[in-house]
Order: C-alpha cells, then structure tokens, then sequence
C-alpha cells in the first residue's frame, strides 16, 4: 500500500504538475495519475512529498492547504481501496485504480474501460497492413462482433470486464451468457471463444495485462453440422439458369460458380486481374496467407466466365452476396426441405429449412472441395489450389456423395 506523490518536472522553473504514484508489484510496473493539481517546484518539499509553507496566512500558505488538502483526498480514497481489495482478497491492478480513481475524482461515468479500449487498439492493430499480414475483412469484422458481444454480455450480466478479473468463474458466466441468453450454437461458441482467446493473447504480449489464467480455458467442442455441398451436376444447373432478366442474380450466380470451379474464397474474387492469369492457371495470393502463392488451373467453365467479364470479376460484399444467391437458389426451384442438426449446451436441435436458404458464398468453396474429392482427386492436390495446410479443417469441407455412400456399402455388404 506504499504510495507517494512526486513532481511531473521537479526542475521547472514555471508550474508543474503533482501527479499520485504507487508500485503495482505483480504488474512490476508503477501507477501514475495526475492530481489535477500544480504548483511551483521552489514551493514543494521534495523530502515530505508535500506543499511547503502550510502555516500562516498568507495568500501561499493558504494555497499551500488548500493543495494539502486536495493530495489528503487521494491518499484516504487509496487506503480505503485497498483496504477494501485486502478484506475480499482481490489485488488491486492498474487497471481497476484508473477506472476507480477516474470515478471518483473526475465525476465521470465510464461507458467502456479500459479493457474495450485495448480491445479497440487491438482490432485496429489487425487492421493494418503490416508485410501484407493484413486480417481479411471477414476476420476483422468477427473481432468487432466479438468485440460488441462482450459489450453485450457486460451491459446484460452489470459485469464490468477488466483484465485481472478474467478467472474461471468469468469464463464460466460468459459461457453460460452465451448459450442461455444468446442461444449460440456450439461452433458459434467455439469460434466467438477462440477470437476472445486470440485478444487476450495479444494483449499478454503487449503487456497491457500480466492475467494469464485464460490460458487454461477449455475451448467448447465442436459439432459436426450438416452444411450442404452441391455436386457438379447442381452446379452446372446454376450455371446454365437463365438469368438475363436479373442482372444483378447474373452476377452473383457468376461468382458463385468461380467459388465452386475454382475454390476460391469471396474475398478473393475482386483482387484478380487479368494479368495474373499465367498459362492458364490464376496467380494469387491466399488471404489468408498473402506470402503464400496459390496457382490455380483455369477450367472451360470457370475460363468462360471469367472471359465473360474480361477478368475484372464483379465486386460485392459478403453480406450482399449472401442475401442474392439465396434468390439464385430460390429462382432454380431448390427449394425441397433439408435438415439442419446443431446444438445449443448440451441439447441437440434440429430444424427444416428450403435448400436455397442453407446457401452461402462458403457453399461454394465447400462444393468445390467436396466435387473434387468425389472425382478421387488426391488430397494434396486438393490442397495445393486451396491453400489449407491442415488436413484436419480441409476434412470439414468435404462432404461424402450419397452416390459414392451407396457404392461403398454395397461393395462391403455384397
């Protein structure tokens, strides 16, 4: 509980500022605030910590007491606090002395802390563009959401979030918040936890906490859900669907099957130019790897349509997309009622839905993934166009044909 109160330039020779300092021991840091309150270096007892001059009357002696007074303020608010801290056994970091100090002498109400304002340093560090490391817009946009579901959970749960409360029994509330009052599915959960762990990682390293008991939080399983996958022959339908009197569905049924004959990821749709087609194959960088160089083989549909739009593919956000390929599907009359298993805790649901709304821009990669692997094309190759590195999130894209299923069990079953 040592404090002291120091001088913010002790050899000016104009008024500075006196300034709070305590050691923060399992920070190995020391916290500094400012008192608001200045004085002339000539009038400060460097050896008491203290205004000179505290007797008499006149006019700075009376200044004198009145900073005393002022510097007494903040040292009683301090004792209390950690006196308050030690009765519950709860340490007292940097963190939680700035919000503290900040309410109770600067009269403010904080809307965030300085947990969401790391946060938001964070997301901006992300994205940058730092040796063409940059995160993808799909990936910052996650950050931000992740970044709004903890706003969410503390504004809903009145839990405010700071660094050197992150323990068990937080993750064990946030968890819960998220199945029972969001109703997140399990690989929503898995995902929005590991972008938290992510944060809390960078934040680690950036010595913006020393807390790093979240290294121990089990990551909620996975499930395995149904997501579709189209075989060739559905993408040749939604390739020859006419669609000359909707233009703007033209263009995105286009995209889609440069997804699904390529697979490619969206985001890389915009960033190809003609001259990046070599030989026939497209030369790309892989978002998500932009020092890793992918070389794709043209084939006669995908060549087709990128000829069609002389190599300058249309441009359109993710979320647009997602929206007009669900009425690509929806005009080519794939609308036949599929099942859709995934689970919320520990209860299993499931639920109906037409074909055309289980489509995304994904499908198309997933498609893509899953045509090729039907055609006995060898992983490795598979992977090669892709750009996955892991065998095991390559296997979640792929999806068995009923017609390979059916060869296979009547060839064991003879």
């Amino acid at each position: 509980m040592n404090f002291t109160f120091n001088l913010r330039k002790p050899k000016s020779k104009i008024e500075t500022l006196i300034v709070f300092s305590t050691y923060i021991k399992e920070e190995r840091k020391k916290f500094v605030y400012s008192t608001g309150e200045s004085i002339l270096p000539s009038l400060w007892n460097f050896e008491n910590r203290q205004p000179r001059n505290l007797t008499g009357r006149s006019k700075e002696s009376e200044d004198s007491r009145a900073i005393k007074r002022q510097l007494d303020r903040y040292e009683h608010f301090y004792i209390e606090l950690a006196n308050r801290h030690k009765i519950t056994n709860e340490s007292l970091d940097s963190e939680t002395l700035k919000i503290e100090f900040d309410k109770h002498f600067k009269k403010v109400k904080p809307i965030s802390n300085v947990f969401f304002d790391i946060y938001e340093i964070f997301i901006q560090n992300k994205s940058l563009d730092f040796s063409d490391q940059r995160n993808a817009d799909s990936t910052i946009n996650r950050y931000k959401y992740n970044k709004k579901l903890l706003e969410e959970f503390q504004r809903d749960t009145k839990t405010t979030i700071h660094f050197s409360k992150i323990d068990q029994a937080f993750y064990q509330k946030l968890l819960n918040y998220c199945i029972q009052t969001k109703e997140h599915s399990a690989n929503t959960l898995r995902r929005n936890i590991g972008l938290f762990k992510t944060f809390l990682n960078w934040a680690l390293e950036n010595k913006h906490t020393y807390n790093d008991k979240f290294k121990a939080f089990k990551s909620p399983q996975a499930f395995a859900t149904n997501e579709v996958a189209l075989s060739i022959e559905q993408v040749k339908e939604i390739a020859d669907l006419d669609l000359s009197d909707k233009p703007k569905l033209e263009r995105v049924r286009d995209l889609f099957i440069i997804g699904c004959t390529t697979g490619l990821r969206i985001s890389n749709y915009g960033s190809i130019k003609k001259q990046d087609v070599i030989d026939n194959e497209i030369w790309v960088s892989d978002v998500k790897d932009k020092n890793k160089q992918l070389k794709i083989p043209l084939n006669p549909i995908s060549k087709k349509i990128f000829e069609k739009y002389d190599y300058n593919l249309p441009k359109i956000s993710n979320q647009k997309f997602n929206d007009y390929i669900k009425d690509v599907f929806e005009e080519a009359k794939f609308n036949h009622l599929i099942k859709k298993t995934y689970r919320i805790g520990n209860e299993v649901k499931e639920e109906f839905k037409p074909f055309y709304k289980r489509i995304s821009s994904h499908t198309a990669r997933r498609s893509f993934i899953t045509i090729m692997k039907n055609e006995k094309v060898p992983d490795k190759v598979i992977m090669s166009i892709t750009g996955h590195k892991s065998l095991e999130v390559f296997n979640k894209y792929y999806k068995p044909s009923k017609k390979d299923k059916i060869e296979f069990m009547n060839s064991v079953f003879k």
